[in-house]
């Protein structure tokens, strides 16, 4: 079996704009060196049920082992930094994204 796609999936409050100005151009190219594509970056959300959503962002990577690599790099610890107390931010990786079923494959 083949590697498996992972996504990293973040919804981030933004608090203090203005010190995100340099976090775009190093959080772009950390994705980029490890294979990374954007799926949806800064995307507002429209709530269907729950509580209140801030901005989503959705990055494939080739495997859960890339993203994980991604997110230890000093290149993410650079941009990490810079985001740091501007954002409140959770990141979660999701692999094996869509199972098929039995009844699927039939």
């Amino acid at each position: 079996m083949g590697r498996v796609p992972a996504y990293v999936i973040g919804e981030a409050e933004i608090v203090k704009p203005e010190a995100l100005k340099t976090y775009g151009p190093l959080i772009a190219r950390a994705v980029e060196k490890f294979g990374g594509r954007y799926l949806a970056r800064g995307a507002k959300p429209h709530v269907l049920e729950g509580g209140p959503a801030h901005n989503i962002l959705i990055i494939e990577f080739a495997d859960a082992e890339t993203a994980r690599r991604w997110y230890d790099s000093p290149e993410y610890a650079a941009a990490k930094a810079v985001r740091q107390g501007a954002t409140n931010l959770r990141l979660i990786v999701v692999e094996d994204f869509v199972k098929s079923t039995a009844a699927e494959r039939d």
